[in-house]
């Protein structure tokens, strides 16, 4: 029989797993468990009354966090020399074309969000297999292939965030920071939830808010009820 940890024990004593709690409830109950020895994120996941498999059924989007996420995003540009400038001046911590093509080629991807530009296109789309499945792939749809590269960088470094529905049905957001007070966390998931809604495909059918979990790095999930965030 596997030990309980002494810090488990401590978090099993604090709150009921089994407990459904509001919004704002939920998210001071992730402060009180949260025992890392750093500033946690804090985390949501929403599960969706869709089957991703099919196309007219995947959910995906961006958002503007109210609050931001709390983290430093690291961000590169991929773009002409004419754009350099601009991607710079508004805070881009990689701004470049062909010498970040062949690092990306040789296996770095030490970034959140990549930005780029639809005339260049042509040569990022080489790194598909490498950026598509570590979700670094840029996308019109998020807003991350535009020639609006200043403005996108600072609405990512503002807290913009992009997210999709996973194969299971789920999507998963980072919406904060342990340290953040809980009106703020509060904020920011009723803002996730209320673009989650609004995307919501004509084709599903049933419930499509089927449950919501937040949790803190290396904490368990907390229990949200759907019905307290609308």
């Amino acid at each position: 029989m596997a030990r309980i940890s002494k810090n488990r024990k401590e978090v099993l004593g604090t709150y009921d797993p089994e407990n459904i709690y509001t919004l704002s409830d939920g998210a001071q109950v992730v402060k009180d468990i949260s025992r890392a020895k750093f500033d946690a994120s804090v985390d949501v996941a929403v599960r969706l009354g869709v089957d991703p498999r099919k196309a007219n059924q995947m959910v995906r989007g961006t958002v503007a966090l109210p609050h931001g996420t709390g983290k430093d995003v690291r961000v590169l540009v991929l773009c002409s020399s004419d754009k350099e400038a601009e991607a710079q001046e508004a805070g881009a911590d990689y701004v470049g074309l062909d010498e970040y093509i062949d690092k990306i080629k040789g296996g770095w991807t030490d970034v959140d969000v990549i930005i780029t530009m639809p005339s260049v296109m042509g040569k990022v789309g080489q790194l598909g297999r490498i950026l598509g499945p570590r979700g670094l792939m840029p996308n019109p749809k998020t807003g991350t292939v535009t020639m609006e590269v200043g403005n996108a960088v600072r609405d990512v470094k503002a807290g913009k965030i992009d997210f999709r529905v996973d194969k299971y049905g789920i999507v998963h957001a980072a919406i904060g920071k342990v340290s953040f007070d809980t009106n703020k966390l509060v904020d920011n998931t009723k803002e996730l939830i209320d673009t989650i809604i609004k995307l919501k495909p004509a084709s599903s059918k049933g419930t499509y808010i089927q449950s919501i979990s937040l949790s803190s790095t290396m904490s368990p999930g907390v229990k949200i009820e759907p019905k307290s965030i609308a």
